[in-house]
């Protein structure tokens, strides 16, 4: 497989997931799954791909040259760390997190679209976030706030992560054994760093289009004398 320089121009550098694994290997893959997982800041990172091209990349054996059992292993252990950490965060911080204000690397419509998720699904929104790009960054943070009894958290937590990093890591490792994904495997990666720009994109999108139907005639109201 080539060299994955051509592949910066289909994306932001920091969101490549190939680029990523052949500069940071191994421990560049964990350190951005704890990341993603836990701090407010990991949201943007691209969790989902990065599994995916780890898994292609192990089958194919470019880059990463350990067993994939013991991949996925690591994986799931970085997930559930990295939730640990944002349960423990979010208990110590409790409801001020809703009144911390906005800044580059932290929106409050971030935190109410988890807690909403939260809401809606309970204790089963620790496993079902993991598959929903952002929320799971902020969904164990929630479930502090929330108090959530830590060794329910806990056993959701080890589920979700399991289930995830696991999967998707699979998913990418058989995939990558397919002789058309083989062939294609440029073209695949790059349709993943498609996919991992995708998400902030949208988020970026919508934050235009809520500031832009904002009514100019009700900030220039003044009323009558």
């Amino acid at each position: 497989m080539p060299s994955p320089q051509p592949l910066l121009a289909a994306g932001p550098t920091v969101l490549n997931p190939e680029w990523l694994i052949s500069t940071f290997g191994l421990i560049g893959i964990l350190a951005i799954v704890f990341a993603e997982s836990g701090l407010l800041i990991g949201f943007f990172l691209p969790g989902d791909s990065l599994l995916f091209t780890a898994g292609l990349l192990v089958a194919d054996g470019r880059y990463l040259h350990q067993p994939l059992w013991l991949l996925c292993l690591l994986v799931a252990v970085a997930a559930i760390a990295g939730d640990q950490v944002g349960y423990l965060f979010g208990k110590r911080v409790g409801p001020a997190l809703f009144r911390r204000p906005n800044s580059r690397l932290f929106k409050q419509e971030n935190v109410q679209r988890a807690n909403q998720f939260f809401a809606r699904y309970g204790a089963r929104s620790i496993v079902l976030a993991r598959f929903v790009p952002i929320v799971r960054t902020f969904t164990p943070i929630i479930a502090g706030v929330s108090r959530m009894h830590y060794r329910t958290f806990l056993i959701f937590n080890v589920i979700g992560e399991t289930l995830w990093g696991v999967g998707v890591t699979v998913l990418g490792y058989f995939l990558g054994q397919i002789a058309f994904v083989k062939s294609n495997i440029e073209i695949i990666l790059i349709g993943i760093v498609v996919v991992s720009v995708l998400p902030i994109g949208i988020q970026l999108l919508r934050s235009r289009r809520r500031a832009a139907q904002v009514d100019p005639v009700d900030t220039a109201r003044v009323p009558k004398a």
